[in-house]
């Protein structure tokens, strides 16, 4: 083989190496949202095979059992695409330096990630790349090994969050029935403490974790009627809720709460590519609409709670609250294809699309058995 077909092969293979270890380091040891173009490959590829499943699901809980599985498996093979392309580029190397076949310099490359040793490798440069390519295999799954504690203890607090929004918000959880519940058992002042200044911090963790731990937005609740999606759309209609309609609770958590709720889906939603518009006017439409919210208002007003006399100024409060997280809540219930949940999943992009073109009815996807 002729020497520059040979110096071809080692460049090309050791860009191979190369770009799938900064793809592995990027992806589990950088502490940032760093979008990875091969970890989104093999999520996208792994997604679609995933979406032809559930085409079979008759009922949400099928579907549940199914998408509960995507993360899971696509992050255990997430590590064999990157070992795969170690030894695609290894094969490469060792065909460079001088092994006379691709059959031998194959099972070069796999005795040496592999670090069994059962083919024998010859000269100083075929010693180097057996010892580099050990390193690099042992290197990627030790990355492996020490992400899972952090994917999980990232899911644990989350869902302590999820948990906490379900026992006040109902299931599925809306945020008029956490408000009416505080009101009858506890009191609204106790919502400070209780519900605005956990998720406050618990919206900063989930912004940091799920865009920094890419794979853990799509690992579902243990519960399949539960979702981090419809729990924070659930907290964050509450806040919004309070503010516009109910009199004499202005609260500077609750509005915060808000604030560092949106502020963390928009984040989340730009990590994925998600199109929305990051500074919407309060003019802007959102997808509750004004009958809905009536309806929401008689019934907190028939459970005792001190609403606002002026309806059109609380319906136009309401709306300059939502709008800031209505639309990536919806898209991010589309991503994760969160559970049915009022005024969040109920009408995102993909069940709406099952439904009518409101997408404000329950698809046929999402019926549950009895």
């Amino acid at each position: 083989m002729a020497t520059v077909v040979l110096v071809a092969l080692g460049l090309g293979g050791a860009t191979i190496v190369g770009l799938t270890l900064l793809s592995a380091i990027t992806t589990v040891v950088v502490p940032r949202g760093v979008p990875v173009r091969l970890t989104r490959v093999v999520f996208r590829s792994s997604r679609r095979l995933f979406e032809l499943g559930n085409r079979s699901a008759g009922t949400y809980e099928d579907l549940d059992r199914l998408m509960a599985l995507y993360a899971p498996l696509t992050l255990v093979a997430l590590p064999v695409v990157w070992l795969t392309l170690v030894l695609v580029g290894f094969t490469a190397i060792f065909r460079a330096l001088g092994i006379p076949s691709w059959t031998l310099a194959l099972e070069a490359s796999g005795s040496s990630m592999t670090t069994l040793g059962f083919v024998p490798v010859t000269g100083i440069p075929q010693y180097l790349a057996a010892f580099v390519e050990a390193a690099i295999g042992l290197l990627l799954l030790a990355l492996l090994i020490t992400y899972l504690p952090a994917m999980y203890g990232a899911f644990a607090r989350r869902e302590a969050l999820v948990t906490s929004a379900t026992v006040a918000a109902g299931q599925p959880p809306t945020g008029w029935v956490m408000l009416e519940r505080f009101h009858a058992l506890a009191g609204l002042d106790r919502l400070e403490q209780n519900v605005w200044v956990p998720w406050t911090a618990g919206f900063v963790d989930i912004e940091e974790s799920h865009t920094s731990l890419s794979a853990l937005p799509f690992f579902r609740s243990p519960r399949p009627e539960r979702s981090w999606v419809t729990a924070a759309g659930a907290v964050l209609d509450a806040a919004a809720l309070l503010q516009s309609c109910v009199v004499g609770y202005h609260s500077p958590p609750a509005q915060l709460c808000i604030r560092s709720g949106f502020l963390a889906l928009g984040h989340i939603a730009d990590f994925y590519g998600i199109a929305h518009d990051p500074e919407p006017g309060p003019e802007d439409p959102i997808a509750i609409s004004r009958d809905e919210w009536d309806e929401v208002y008689d019934q907190l007003a028939a459970a005792g709670l001190p609403m606002v006399a002026d309806r059109d100024r609380a319906w136009l409060a309401f709306r300059g609250w939502r709008v800031n997280y209505d639309e990536v809540l919806l898209r991010l219930a589309q991503l994760t294809w969160a559970p049915y949940a009022p005024w969040s999943s109920d009408r995102s992009p993909v069940l709406g699309a099952a439904g009518s073109s409101s997408g404000r009815v329950r698809p046929p996807i999402l019926r549950r058995r009895r």
